[in-house]
């Protein structure tokens, strides 16, 4: 339910999350959270950022990414990122979008994503590089 819930609110805030998107910011924060975040969700968040860039997906799609990044970076969410399980509505709503687009993505923007993700972590493997359910 609660995940649910929160799908529906960012799908009706998608302007105003997207507002808030900024690379360096985006970066900024999966640095200081990559640990907590799980290097599978850190990947799936790296293919959003390029998927940015990505001009096989429709620019509707794009604007739909940068929301979802933008509610990532926003300090103020439904579940404040400090508490125990409070990335639960961020990764939501980037799964959503990661969802998607996937049938839309170019193979070298999760190519992008695995090398930067390489550069990042130690002993990346493909298995890291699996995200369940696409």
């Amino acid at each position: 339910m609660l995940k649910r819930i929160n799908i529906d609110i960012f799908k009706n805030n998608i302007s105003a999350y997207a507002g808030h998107y900024n690379p360096t910011a985006l970066f900024d924060k999966i640095k200081v959270f990559a640990r907590k975040l799980g290097i599978k969700s850190v990947y799936g968040l790296l293919i959003l950022y390029y998927a940015t860039f990505d001009k096989s997906l429709p620019l509707k799609d794009r604007i739909m990414v940068m929301a979802a990044l933008g509610y990532f970076i926003l300090p103020l969410d439904i579940l404040p990122d400090a508490l125990p399980g409070g990335f639960a509505d961020d990764m939501a709503a980037a799964t959503y979008v990661l969802k998607h687009i996937w049938s839309n993505l170019s193979p070298m923007t999760a190519h992008k994503a695995a090398s930067r993700l390489r550069e990042w972590f130690d002993n990346v493997t493909d298995e890291d590089l699996r995200i369940p359910g696409l």
